[in-house]
């Protein structure tokens, strides 16, 4: 097994809009023009932020540094349903079973707004990698839910210059786990079938082993689980600019984990985060 370290996370600020503080955290927070950048004297524009990654990660053994740009699939019919009956009825009944009779929210797929959210982020790469030189992650990472998979297909595919698509899929950025039947996810061999572009980690197994239909996974516990997939980040991958893409539920914990203030992503929008790690072991 390969070695992992350990690291000590926090957010560098001053770099993004969304690092500051949000008047409103309830407000769903959406992609914004450069993602938001604040160029400044201290901060490069995008075409040198690659430039500006390098130089960081070249002056210190004991720190790295990389751009993680997340994104929240889009619209899933467990939150159309959710937002139906509301959240306290979704979470006491309506989130334990597969569906209504009209649909179907076990693993959730996209509905077609969410598809449509997930192609307006393929359209916003395009735009910002042509005309602000916004560099394009180098590699992808995703969780094995299928609203997950599908909206990093739609966002990341045909991009022209884009590195080769092959998307990683994850088990520890995976929504939280437990009740609620939306987050069980498919087999390997389902995901295999459908999703063939994406690369399974070693290790995954067939059946989902960590879902429970009477333990709900909690935010400490659901931030472990970041953390140990930053470790093996930072760890195994050399690529600075890296794109998750993953749930509310995931960026909450990611924060969390980083120090970011609490933010409300939309579904099919993304948030930049320049992360630095201290290696402690």
């Amino acid at each position: 097994m390969p070695t992992m370290s350990k690291f000590a996370y926090a957010i560098v600020p001053g770099h993004f809009v969304q690092d500051e503080e949000q008047e409103d955290i309830s407000k769903d927070v959406f992609t914004l023009p450069g993602l938001g950048l604040i160029e400044g004297q201290t901060n490069p524009n995008w075409s040198g932020f690659s430039d500006y990654l390098d130089q960081l990660n070249s002056e210190s053994d004991q720190f790295q540094y990389k751009l993680i740009l997340a994104t929240r699939h889009g619209e899933g019919y467990h939150n159309v349903k959710e937002a139906e009956v509301g959240t306290a009825a979704w979470e006491s009944y309506w989130a334990k079973l597969e569906g209504d009779g009209k649909t179907v929210w076990a693993d959730a797929d996209l509905t077609p707004k969410g598809r449509g959210q997930a192609l307006a982020t393929n359209t916003f790469w395009k735009d910002a990698a042509a005309h602000l030189g916004l560099p394009l992650p180098r590699r992808h990472y995703c969780s094995p839910h299928s609203r997950c998979l599908d909206t990093c297909t739609l966002a990341f595919t045909d991009i022209p210059d884009a590195p080769p698509f092959r998307p990683i899929v994850k088990e520890l950025i995976r929504e939280r786990l437990g009740v609620h039947t939306c987050d069980r996810r498919r087999t390997r061999t389902w995901i295999a079938e459908n999703h063939p572009q994406f690369i399974i980690e070693d290790g995954f197994k067939e059946a989902d082993e960590l879902w429970k239909p009477d333990v709900r996974e909690t935010l400490p516990e659901h931030a472990v689980r970041i953390k140990a997939f930053l470790d093996d980040l930072f760890s195994h991958d050399d690529e600075t600019i890296v794109s998750l893409t993953i749930h509310s539920g995931s960026i909450m914990a990611l924060f969390s984990v980083i120090g970011h203030v609490a933010l409300h992503v939309a579904p099919g929008n993304i948030v930049p985060m320049l992360i630095r790690a201290e290696r402690i072991d």
